[in-house]
Parts: C-alpha cells; structure tokens; sequence
C-alpha cells in the first residue's frame, strides 16, 4: 500500500526492542507502506539533546525512518528543524514486523552512521554487540546482523544510502 494525500494519515507506534525489552516507544506518522519496506516520519523521539561527537540529536529534529520486513536494517535519515540533512542513522535489527499499528524492530546492537555529506562513515556499538552474546545464542541472526552492517558500510562507500532509500 503506498499512502497519498488523498488518503487519511496514519500513525504507527514505532516499538523498538532491545534484549526483550522495549527500548523505545513513539508515534510516527505512515509515509508508505509497499509491503516489503515501511517508511514513517517522527520527531526526535529522545529528551532533550543527545551529542554523539559526531552528530547532535536534537528536538526539532526530523527522522524520515526506513524499515525492511525482509532486512536486517532501519535506515534512519535525520535533518534538523530547518531541514538540513544532518545525515544516516543505521539500526541493525531483525527484519521489522507490522500488527495494527505497531511496528515493532528488535535492535541487534550494530549500528552505522553516515555524515550528510557523506565523508564520515562510521560503525558503532560493536563492543556492545560483542557483549550481548548473540553469536552463542543465535548465531544465524548474529551473522545476518554482521552481513547486514557490512553490506551498509559498503553502500555507504560507494553509491551512498540514497540509492538504497530511491
């Protein structure tokens, strides 16, 4: 199903998952919806600002957010309030799942970065991944989760996270 204007918004409750928890939870509204990937808009769902170093999180900011039922991915791209693109956001997770109106990601850990300029491209929270002993429980979802993360960083490098989000 793809959404048009002439149809009435939805909103979705975005519901990400770590370690069996809920992480986080927050309404966007339903940009499209092929049946494969799900995109949705949403403020910056965080309190107050989060620095990274590299990137500042903001209220005010804008996630146009990507989910795959058949990825191991999110893709989240981030402008600010006047809507700059401050860059990519990328969570590794299982393949997303839609009930109703809850879009539910499990986070793997794994995430990736990329500058909106496209000259910082880092990986992140690889230590975090290590720990979490994924790759003794389920070692099949724990290479899928590195493939994923490497097949990112590659797009990245190369024809940027554009074509992936086109």
């Amino acid at each position: 199903m793809s959404v048009n204007s002439a149809e009435p918004t939805r909103h979705l409750e975005v519901v990400l998952v770590k370690a069996g928890r809920t992480k986080i939870r927050y309404r966007s509204v339903l940009l499209a919806d092929d049946g494969t990937r799900i995109a949705v808009r949403a403020p910056w769902a965080g309190t107050g600002t989060r620095d990274f170093g590299f990137v500042r999180f903001e209220p005010g900011d804008v996630f146009t957010e990507y989910y795959w039922r058949d990825r191991w991915y999110a893709v989240k791209e981030v402008r600010d309030a006047a809507g700059a693109l401050k860059g990519w956001y990328c969570d590794i997770t299982r393949p997303a799942t839609l009930s109703g109106t809850e879009l539910v990601v499990e986070d793997l850990d794994l995430d990736l970065w990329v500058s909106g300029d496209g000259t910082d491209v880092r990986r992140l929270d690889e230590d975090e991944f290590a720990e979490s002993g994924l790759a003794d429980r389920d070692p099949r979802a724990a290479a899928a989760a590195v493939t994923a993360l490497d097949e990112l960083e590659a797009l990245a490098r190369g024809d940027g996270l554009e074509t992936l989000l086109a």
